[in-house]
């Protein structure tokens, strides 16, 4: 799952970036000011949405130490629009740079359109399984070419499954991954979901270990 950093001291944005994103279907973690954002930055994430007015340390301060350790995509999201501080901004070898008020359908491409140009090797662009592909770009899933409508929770239970083949996922294993360990658990929630995704998808792909939980054959490569 592509993982993002929102740093944002304005809690109101950052609380719609994190509903946002999430519904898309992206892993996000929060940090209210530059301090926090520091001891949270590591190799794991793909992508950094930075605000520059933060609160301790600023995103400038910020992006240098992110820029010291590791070339993460890292796009500017601030209310100073001005030439001086989007040079800077580049300068410091920025991937985007938005001004606010920012439409978040603008805002989803530019993500987009950052990871595709930024994707090494340590992330590839798509799983296939078969028939199924999974773009974990575009996060979306076709079978034969044929998209395939799934919700964000639906597209991140098949993520998790298809990235862990083999893997045997108790329905307790499945909630705790995509709905938190904090969220009050249902196995009804799981069992309408899968039974969702097999509508969707298909009843070959994901097997049925009775009494345990859920997995997807590993393909074997010669």
């Amino acid at each position: 799952m592509i993982k993002i950093l929102v740093v944002e001291d304005d809690l109101e944005i950052q609380k719609s970036l994190f509903i946002f994103l999430t519904e898309t279907g992206y892993s996000v973690t929060v940090a209210s000011d530059g301090l926090e954002a520091i001891n949270l930055f590591d190799d794991s994430y793909h992508l950094v949405l930075l605000d520059i007015m933060l609160p301790k340390i600023d995103g400038f301060e910020v992006c240098n130490f992110i820029r010291n350790k590791k070339d993460t995509p890292i796009i500017m999201l601030t209310a100073l629009s001005g030439e001086k501080e989007q040079i800077k901004g580049f300068d410091l070898k920025i991937d985007d740079y938005i001004s606010k008020p920012f439409s978040v359908a603008i805002l989803l491409r530019k993500i987009e359109a950052v990871l595709r140009r930024t994707t090494s090797h340590e992330l590839e662009n798509a799983i296939h399984y078969n028939d199924l592909t999974i773009d974990l770009i575009g996060m979306s899933i076709t079978i034969k070419g044929e998209n395939i409508d799934v919700t964000a929770k639906e597209y991140n239970i098949i993520l998790e499954l298809f990235t862990h083949q083999g893997t045997v996922f108790t329905r307790d294993m499945i909630f705790d991954k995509i709905w938190g360990c904090d969220a009050f658990y249902d196995d009804r929630v799981i069992n309408t979901h899968m039974g969702n995704i097999r509508k969707k998808i298909g009843v070959d792909y994901i097997k049925t270990m009775r009494g345990v939980g859920y997995k997807v054959e590993k393909i074997y490569k010669k």
